[in-house]
This record gives structure tokens, C-alpha cells and sequence, in this order.
């Protein structure tokens, strides 16, 4: 496989679906840096069913190479295409450490592509034990706001059964921890949601989280709180 001409192949395949009510609709939802195409998301998973099968007998590394060869077309389709890609082929998922993860990141400006990533790469590595605590810290550190809430995200895989979750108060807390007080409003949702995965795992910690911090921006006080009360998250 060549990963350039590939990627370019990929692209162009995203243009063809672009939908313009889509484009016009989703400019301010998640604005970006990136170029917008206008997908749909049915669209863009039936492209990357399309590759996986043609992706199988590739290498981690080859894998990788059209990642970054996708990511370089500054699309939000293609980098979500990326790392669909790259999730669900085995060798390349198991290859990323910090410093892979850390280059697969780079340019994330948004709340859609920070989710995909988190859920779909770090929140898996952080659990399988492929990064470490303490580097998904320093995510937490950043003083770039979408790198805080990547290290939120990253929570999500450690909680949520369908993202293979057990359930992990300790590591998930010591992040809300550090990011309770935080002054940007994706932080504040992405906090949110971190607290209401945790729930259905251990409800005591989160209430118990929630009641020892006063200072927790009403947006997550609200929306973790109906979540306790009602078991959903709008009441």
C-alpha cells in the first residue's frame, strides 16, 4: 500500500458525500481549523468498512503511516477516518505508546475529533496499560483546553462496557480532580460526562466526589446531578 496515495483516494471518497446542509449545520457545532466536508456519519463508516478489509494484511506501521497521511489533508472527516482506521486494525491499536498517541493528536481543535480519539485510542491504550497515569496527567496539565479535555475522555473506555470498561474510580477521579475547577466550557462537559459514565460503576464515589466539591461548574452539578437522581442524564 502506498499510505499518500491511499489517503488522497480516501478523501476524495469523503468529498463525493459531502452534504452542504450537513457542512452549513455542523460549521459552528464543532468549529475547527480543519476543513469540514459535510459527511454524514453513515457516510463516512461506510468508508472506513469499505478499507478495513483492504487494511488487514497491512503492517502497524503502514496503518499508521496513512493515519498521519490522512491527518495531513487537515479534514475533520479524514482525521476521523484515521483514527476509525486505526482502532479497529489490531496491530496498530496495540502498537501506539505516548509518544505515537501524543503525534496522532496533534491538530485536534475540537470537540467531535477529541472525542473520536479519546474513545476510540487513549482511553483504550490508558486501560490496556500502554501509557501511564501519570502521562494522561500531563494531559490534564496542558494549557490547551482540548488536550484537557482529551485527558476527560480518555476516562470514558476506563467506565463504559461497550467501550470494554470495567469500571475505574481511582484513575477516573484523579482527573475530574484536577480539572474541577477548570474555566472552559468543553472542559466543563467533557467533565460531565466523565462523572456520568462513572456512575453505573460506583455511584457512591461520584456522589461523594459531586458533595466534596462546592466549587464544580453548574453545568456539571446539574447534569451529574439528575443523573443521580433520575438515571438520566436530563432528568
Amino acid at each position: 500500500m502506498n499510505p499518500t496515495a491511499a489517503a488522497a483516494e480516501i478523501v476524495l471518497q469523503l468529498r463525493a458525500c459531502t452534504n452542504l446542509q450537513r457542512q452549513a449545520a455542523t460549521k459552528n457545532y464543532f468549529p475547527s481549523a480543519q476543513e469540514n466536508l459535510g459527511v454524514y456519519a453513515a457516510d463516512l463508516r461506510a468508508i472506513v468498512r469499505k478499507w478495513k478489509p483492504a487494511l488487514k494484511a497491512e503492517s502497524a506501521s503502514a496503518v499508521l503511516a496513512l493515519a498521519h497521511a490522512l491527518l495531513a489533508h487537515n479534514t475533520l472527516e479524514g482525521r476521523q477516518v484515521a483514527y476509525e482506521l486505526v482502532a479497529q486494525h489490531k496491530p496498530a491499536r496495540q502498537a501506539l505508546n505516548f509518544r505515537a498517541l501524543e503525534a496522532l493528536g496533534q491538530g485536534i481543535d475540537n470537540w467531535a475529533s477529541v472525542d473520536g480519539f479519546g474513545c476510540g485510542l487513549t482511553g483504550q491504550a490508558w486501560r490496556e496499560g500502554r501509557i501511564a497515569d501519570a502521562q494522561v496527567l500531563r494531559w490534564a496539565k496542558s494549557g490547551d483546553p482540548w488536550w484537557r479535555r482529551l485527558a476527560l475522555v480518555s476516562t470514558v473506555p476506563l467506565n463504559l462496557a461497550s467501550r470494554g470498561g470495567s469500571g475505574d474510580a481511582a484513575r477516573t477521579l484523579a482527573i475530574c480532580n484536577l480539572l474541577a475547577q477548570d474555566k472552559h466550557v468543553m472542559v466543563h462537559k467533557a467533565l460531565s460526562w466523565a462523572l456520568r459514565t462513572l456512575i453505573s460503576r460506583d455511584r457512591a464515589a461520584v456522589k461523594q466526589f459531586v458533595n466534596g466539591h462546592a466549587q464544580l461548574p453548574a453545568l456539571v452539578k446539574r447534569e451529574v446531578g439528575k443523573k443521580l437522581a433520575t438515571g438520566r442524564k436530563n432528568g
